[in-house]
Parts: structure tokens; sequence; C-alpha cells
């Protein structure tokens, strides 16, 4: 059985995991009898934002707190993550994973991320385990690629600036539908564009599931 990191960054699409992705991606990995363990940063949100009316709160949030909304408090700091126990991460999106995980949304090319999940994520495409990368977290993929001196094949559907920029990280951007996945099988890398395509969450669930299915299967 498959052992799989899953990596949330809040709760809610605009200053957290989006939260169908996050859902979607715990289901499809539940159906095919996968063991999983969710983790988050424990580490201040950058913002909060009213998903009513898309407007900046006055609060502060925690993201591992956020985060335990999801995964029904079955959740752990990403400070006290082991690779070594894992044949595989996925990191589903939400604009949280560009704000809290890193400062993409703010920094573009010059974005630096948190120092637990860049640490995490860096041992994995070191140590060849399967990464998942859903909507705007190919972007993460993509800097750590970029670290390691790797040419990865990902998709963050067609939107031109942000596949400029992975291309500028020194990867190759191919286009794909919310409902499909590109599959790099040399660098043990999956993505999917989910939201940042997607029109329904039926269309975004197909493309999950997919996502889910390869990274199973390749982890196997």
């Amino acid at each position: 059985m498959s052992k799989v990191a899953v990596i949330l960054a809040g709760c809610g699409r605009a200053d957290g995991s989006e939260i169908h992705e996050a859902v979607l991606t715990l289901l499809a990995l539940d159906k095919r009898g996968v063991n999983v363990k969710v983790f988050a940063p424990n580490v201040k949100q950058m913002h909060v934002i009213n998903h009513l009316t898309n407007e900046e709160t006055p609060e502060n949030r925690n993201v591992l707190v956020e985060s335990a909304r999801i995964s029904r408090g079955d959740i752990r700091d990403i400070k006290k993550a082991n690779i070594d126990e894992f044949d595989a991460v996925v990191l589903p999106g939400g604009f949280g994973a560009a704000k809290n995980l890193c400062n993409y949304a703010t920094k573009g090319l010059d974005c630096e991320f948190d120092p637990d999940v860049e640490k995490f994520l860096i041992a994995g495409m070191k140590k060849n385990k399967v990464m998942g990368f859903i909507c705007i977290a190919p972007v993460l993929g993509a800097f750590i690629t970029n670290k390691l001196n790797i040419k990865a094949k990902l998709t963050i559907g067609n939107d031109k600036k942000t596949a400029e920029h992975i291309e500028k990280l020194g990867n190759e951007h191919i286009e794909c539908k919310a409902s499909d996945c590109v599959v790099d099988k040399k660098n043990n890398i999956v993505s999917t564009p989910a939201y940042m395509l997607g029109k329904s969450i039926s269309e975004v669930s197909e493309g999950i599931d997919k996502l889910v299915g390869e990274v199973v299967k390749m982890s196997e």
C-alpha cells in the first residue's frame, strides 16, 4: 500500500487550500486504499479573505489550524514530516499554496518558501518520490525543480503568465484540460490544472482523479 503525504495551506480558495480540490484529492486517495497523512505549516496566514465578498478582513488565522478544518483534525505540523515515511506527496491548489506555503502570489519569480515546506519538497524530489501538483501548486514544483536543476514537464492549464514563469524556471509547460493531467515519468511528477481552468466540480474531479491514479500507480 502506498503512503502519501498531502500538504494543505489553510481552508478556502482565496487564502488557503481550495476546499473542493483538497477533498477530492483525499477522496481519490481513500478510494484507492492509500495510507494518507495530512500536513500543513504551523504559521500565520498571509491574510484572511471573506469568501462571500472577496474582501480582506482584519483577522489573523493559523495555516495549520485552518487546514485542520478540511482534515477533520487529523493533521500534523509539516516540521515533523519525514519524507522517508512516504512514497508520494500531493499538493492541492488554492491561493494559499502561493500565499502561505510560499509567497509567489506577491513576489512572483522572487518567491521564497516556508522553510519546512521547501525542505520537505526538496527532500522528496531528491529521493525520487512521486510528486503531484494541483491547480497553482505546479508553480511550487517549478521552483523546486529549478533549485535541483531538473527540467520537468508541468501544467497550469493555459494561463500564459504563469506558464511563462514555469518555463523561466527551466521547465517545460504543457497545456492541459482541467479534466486531464500531465505525467512526467522521467521525474516522477504529475500535475493538473483543476480550478486554474476548470468550470465545474465534476470537471475538476476528473482531472484530480486521474492525477491521483497516476501518482498511486507510479509510487507502487
